[in-house]
């Protein structure tokens, strides 16, 4: 693929609009939903069947559970559309599924001799013919397979133009269906590789990888390691507002717990204060031990900067125990750590807890995404903040969403829930996804990578123009500029800005490797630090070997991993390093701002 056919490629996906005129399903509330549907089975499982039953349901007795009435909902409300004239929708489903829709030929398609193929998947392709009007496809399944069915559609009649319709759901995109084309938007690089002559021009309806989850039931019971109770847990820090005189506590409780209070004191004082935390219901449905929680978020303003405050958390009592933390103090000293990939393993945790212990004055951590497996997987979140409960309970922890995070494209709604962090993104976008804070005389750039990449650009020179920070750091999950994969949209649209702007440093993740590039600007390296950007990949977790291509503006590259990296600002100065598990420092480096 060159460069003219990504640039290509890029400008479909961000200015083709839909063909659509009305996006509800036009069906009744009454009738129901697949999720509704989903939701009401899935209830039902746990009243009927115990744990060993649900974690080893199995295809072939699956549908007893469903009504006749549910049958009919999985089989046609999944996929909408209506068309003005008659057509031929061709359906196209990896071969590598083990078990195809159960609807699929009952509904009348017929498995054909062609097939589809990406770099990626083989697909047979099922065709069925249908009367203008409403077209209703069913689910992919119950066992949550990753490349979910695409379909084409073509005019049984050439000569008369084609109208596609309140489409459900909502914002899919359509295109031509030929070689070059993608199938998934949240997967735009893998493009169709071949293509039968027989089908090209056809209108290409694109969908999400991961839309098998609403459906899924066959290994998807999962149990948490560590289940919520009536003591409040997963405590954790973040900021939504001034780190100077704000701060944002979130913890978890069972739905026993129906309110949620932070009592704070400075910590010399025994004036006590108190807050109510916001409360609301987080669901996962699938989760066995632990399927709904109360998550509370208590938001305090209006501290004393540069103090230290104790806080205890309803039913807390004892200060003697009080855990606590310090908001920003009016020097332009002060410290930050941040490290790449760490998908809730344990071996982030002991880096975490090492980082804290070598470097305590550290008044925050940074994690450039990717920071669970699978986003919508609360026991995983669980595990992330029960691994490092006891530095996220005392030190802010700001982060940015990857794709694991946002997961096959079915948004980052977990991470959301999970955070509280400034709403003061672009509009349009997903809040607390995007955002910006400033730290004393720094001005940090959370951007969410995994989200359409042109509706930042116009926020990220609006908040670099308006800035008078010192120091402008930019972070998000995938790299512009690695040796794998380079980020050919991120270099187009936000690279430029980056260097009109003297963006001092760029910290991602993605690829499990470390790599610093000297200072960029416009592509091309320069000999100052003052003169261009510096772009860093990192990751938290150990690595592993792969084949690195050459990155001729790398200074340093690293394939171990389990690294943190270590920032000093001190005014003008700035004092970077990365610090592997064991201690080492892999790569140093100073800035002094001419």
């Amino acid at each position: 693929m060159n460069i003219i056919e990504y640039y290509l490629r890029y400008i479909l996906v961000t200015t083709l609009s839909l063909l659509v005129i009305g996006c509800s399903s036009n069906y009744s509330e009454e009738a129901g939903s697949v999720d509704e549907v989903m939701n009401n089975v899935v209830t039902r499982l746990y009243s009927s069947l115990n744990e060993e039953e649900l974690l080893t349901l199995k295809q072939e007795n699956l549908l007893s559970y469903f009504s006749v009435e549910e049958i009919d909902i999985l089989s046609k409300r999944h996929w909408v559309f209506e068309v003005n004239r008659p057509v031929v929708v061709s359906l196209m489903r990896s071969k590598r599924q083990e078990v195809a829709p159960f609807w699929l030929e009952k509904s009348g398609f017929i498995k054909t001799d062609l097939e589809i193929k990406n770099e990626n998947q083989s697909y047979e392709i099922w065709q069925k013919n249908f009367e203008a009007g409403k077209i209703e496809l069913g689910i992919n399944g119950f066992e949550n397979f990753t490349y979910h069915y695409f379909v084409s559609i073509e005019p049984q009649d050439s000569s008369k133009d084609l109208e596609i319709v309140s489409i459900t759901p909502e914002n899919q995109h359509m295109t031509q269906l030929d070689i070059g084309a993608f199938t998934y938007h949240d997967w735009t690089e893998l493009v169709l590789e071949e293509v039968p002559e027989i089908m090209k021009g056809q209108v290409l309806l694109t969908t999400i990888r991961g839309r098998g989850k609403e459906s899924h039931l066959i290994g998807a019971f999962r149990k948490t390691k560590h289940p919520s109770s009536g003591i409040p847990d997963n405590v954790l820090l973040t900021w939504s507002s001034d780190p100077s005189s704000s701060i944002d506590i979130q913890w978890r409780t069972n739905t026993y717990v129906k309110e949620g209070e932070v009592k704070y004191r400075e910590i010399n004082s025994d004036k006590e204060l108190n807050v109510s935390a916001e409360k609301y219901v987080m669901e996962d449905r699938e989760l066995i031990n632990d399927r709904f929680i109360h998550r509370f978020s208590a938001k305090i303003n209006n501290l004393k900067s540069g103090k230290k405050y104790l806080y205890l958390i309803e039913p807390e009592t004892d200060w003697n125990n009080a855990r606590h933390f310090t908001t920003a103090g009016n020097s332009d000293s002060f410290s930050f750590t941040w490290v790449g990939d760490v998908h809730q393993k344990k071996e982030f945790a002991l880096l975490h807890n090492k980082a804290e212990a070598e470097h305590p004055k550290t008044s925050f951590y940074i994690i450039a995404g990717d920071l669970v497996d699978d986003g919508l997987y609360r026991n995983q979140w669980d595990e992330l903040f029960e691994n490092s409960k006891e530095v996220i309970d005392k030190k802010p922890l700001m982060n940015v969403p990857g794709n694991h995070d946002n997961r096959y494209g079915l948004g980052a709604k977990m991470y959301r829930d999970m955070f509280s962090y400034p709403t003061n993104g672009p509009e349009g976008m997903p809040k607390e996804q995007t955002y910006s804070f400033n730290y004393k005389n720094t001005l940090f750039l959370m951007l969410d990578a995994t989200s359409p990449i042109v509706k930042q650009a116009d926020w990220i020179e609006d908040h670099l123009q308006k800035s008078d920070a010192t120091w402008k750091i930019a972070v998000f999950h995938f790299p512009p500029y690695n040796g794998d994969e380079p980020y050919l949209n991120i270099q187009e649209h936000w690279v430029p800005i980056f260097d009109k702007y003297q963006v001092d440093m760029v910290f991602s993740g993605h690829f499990h490797y470390y790599m610093r590039s000297k200072p960029m600007n416009n592509g091309v390296v320069t000999d100052s630090f003052n003169k261009g950007t510096t772009y860093i990949i990192s990751l938290g977790i150990p690595g592993r070997s792969v084949d690195l291509n050459n990155e001729p503006y790398a200074a340093v590259t690293d394939q171990n991993g389990w690294l943190y990296q270590h920032i000093e600002i001190e005014g003008k100065k700035l004092k970077y390093q990365s610090v592997n598990y064991n201690g080492n420092v892999i790569d140093r480096f100073e800035i002094i701002k001419e």
